[in-house]
């Protein structure tokens, strides 16, 4: 389950802005994940309720906001939804798609006290 490392490397920045900015408990994670970023959503949230026990996430709340894919041709420039990687080009048929949004995986906003 990759989504333990997923989680760890969250963790890992969250205790990082912690010691910078002085906050000792964090209320709310917010996160935005690509539909194409390989990360199951129920999986990194069990995996962000046992992973974060002890420490300044300790009991956050996990926000997941999805981020569907967005593909552009290289041939004929149409942007166009994609379900799949390797979607062919809706217009042209031409493939693949140059995938321009739904690979990301980031924090958006951490509500701290």
């Amino acid at each position: 389950m990759h989504e333990m490392t997923v989680m760890a490397g969250l963790l890992e920045i969250i205790e990082a802005q912690a010691r910078l900015e002085g906050f000792t408990r964090v209320a709310r994670v917010v996160l935005e994940i690509g539909a194409l970023s390989g990360v199951e959503p129920g999986a990194l949230r069990f995996a962000f309720d046992v992973g974060t026990r002890g420490s300044v996430a300790a009991g956050a709340e996990l926000a997941m906001e999805e981020i569907p894919c967005l593909g552009r041709c290289p041939g004929c420039g149409v942007q166009s939804p994609l379900a799949a990687p390797f979607d062919p080009c809706p217009a042209c048929g031409g493939e693949p798609m140059e995938i321009l949004r739904g690979r990301e995986l980031r924090i958006v906003a951490l509500d701290v006290e």
